[in-house]
């Protein structure tokens, strides 16, 4: 007999109100799509009260197949008349587990400590219509050993009734951020990147510079996030408590693979950006730049590419397409290029397979994929940790959506960690590389210091 979840609307209101009341404390994710972009945003997730918690460090073996067994839920039919994600996994891979994949170089030692995964199982999440303006409680019983859904309900909606109200965002507190290599530093390992392309090892590779700062004592993390999400409303937002002091606060714009309970699944690459203009006609024109520029273009072809051929690697034949091609797409802080690839899933292929086929995204690695990351892994100093992995969804009927993890805070303890890159072509200028690098990270590192200025170089 399959599942289906119970629910009961409540009222409509910003999910930071809700995730305040509902998730403080504890081990928790909130799915933000703050900033609407088409058909992506519509919705947001909050899921709290997982329960089990998967985590891999560096060690593990077997981090694929642990989390194939615990997506094994048990028969399960979604509601059609509520948002897609009802109950089932939500959390992060990170970057390194793609050496988990393929044949690559040990991981390095420096660099981020966060665990390689962190997946949370989730029956109880409440549930936000965007268009529709609606809300929604949602429990299922995935678990025998949890209490009944009815009673989950019955609980979170007294949690919510007693909840006080929302406090405002405080920006007192600051801190100072530091490069982990100098503008000099940065702009030879672009150089480097260039060498391999005209050599024939690669045609792109995404190269990034990390910033560190010291969090300041009394700032929590979702403070942190709640700042993030004013400077930059994304469709692809996140923050994601891990618990034992690591969180993610995320303001990604980029998709990186949406499946339907159906086997329809699409992807949306993300090369080419230019700052946004100080007024509307500069801003115009760094937009039409931005679509004239054969370099930008060439880019995010090749990363379209690639991933026609990933997806292709789970698709029935002959079912992928391009819809879309280097459109223009407009964020609060950036202009972007951004293509969409679709297809048909083979019969048999779950999330996990297609999260295999395709990880880690091709916009945030290069082309060749295996070795870009191998020269990512030569050039860059340091483990990327959860930054340029994915942050997921997956329900237990099947479905699945995921963000590339860029636009990212990682707080890790007292450490605050931001990063930032891009492609790499052939016609790449460093001096170029570096200052769209800081354009992408200017909002990140604005969150925890409003004045930050970068170093000239």
């Amino acid at each position: 007999m399959a599942t289906t979840p119970l629910s009961r609307p409540i009222p409509y209101t910003d999910p930071i109100a809700v995730y305040t009341a509902l998730a403080g404390g504890g081990v928790a994710a909130l799915l933000d799509s703050a900033g609407q972009i088409g058909d992506r945003g519509r919705y947001s997730f909050i899921a709290f009260d997982p329960y089990r918690v998967l985590r891999a460090d560096p060690e593990s073996l077997d981090l694929f197949e642990s989390l194939a067994r615990a997506l094994e839920f048990a028969p399960f039919d979604a509601d059609p008349e509520l948002p897609p994600f009802q109950g089932g996994a939500v959390g992060y891979l990170g970057y390194e587990m793609g050496r988990h994949l393929e044949r690559l170089p040990p991981s390095r030692e420096k660099g981020s400590g966060a665990p390689d995964m962190v997946v949370g199982l989730y029956d109880t999440v409440v549930s936000f219509d965007h268009e529709k303006q609606k809300a929604w409680l949602v429990a299922a019983d995935l678990d025998d050993a949890r209490p009944a859904a009815e009673t989950r309900l019955e609980t979170a909606e007294a949690q919510l009734r007693a909840a006080p109200p929302l406090a405002d965002i405080d920006w007192s507190m600051t801190a100072e951020w530091t490069p982990e290599v100098p503008p000099a530093e940065y702009k030879a390992m672009v150089q480097r990147a260039i060498d391999y392309i005209y050599a024939g090892d690669i045609f792109q590779a995404n190269i990034t510079q990390r910033f560190l700062a010291t969090k300041p004592t009394g700032l929590r993390p979702f403070e942190l996030f709640r700042r993030l999400r004013t400077l930059s409303a994304n469709p692809y937002g996140a923050f994601l408590d891990c618990g034992d002091g690591l969180a993610v606060a995320s303001a990604s714009p980029e998709m990186f693979l949406r499946l339907e309970a159906d086997g329809r699944i699409s992807t949306r690459p993300i090369k080419g950006t230019r700052p946004r203009g100080d007024n509307a006609v500069a801003d115009q024109s760094l937009a039409e730049a931005l679509q004239a520029s054969p370099k930008d273009r060439a880019e995010n072809l090749m990363i379209v590419d690639l991933m026609r051929n990933d997806i292709g690697r789970v698709c029935r034949i002959g079912s992928v397409g391009v819809p879309e091609l280097c459109a223009l797409e407009t964020f609060p802080s950036v202009h972007h290029l951004v293509s969409e690839i679709d297809g048909a899933l083979m019969p048999g292929i779950g999330p996990l397979d297609v999260l295999c086929a395709a990880f880690p995204g091709g916009s945030i690695t290069g082309a060749p994929k295996v070795r870009a990351m191998e020269i990512i892994h030569e050039l860059e100093p340091a483990r990327r940790g959860p930054y340029c992995g994915t942050i997921a969804w997956i329900g237990a009927d099947g479905a699945m959506e995921s963000s590339i993890v860029i636009r990212t805070l990682v707080i890790e303890g007292n450490q605050v960690i931001a990063q930032a890159g891009g492609g790499i072509v052939a016609d790449s200028v460093p001096a170029e590389e570096y200052a769209e690098s800081l354009d992408k990270a200017g909002v990140l590192l604005s969150a925890l210091n409003p004045d930050w200025r970068a170093e000239d170089g």
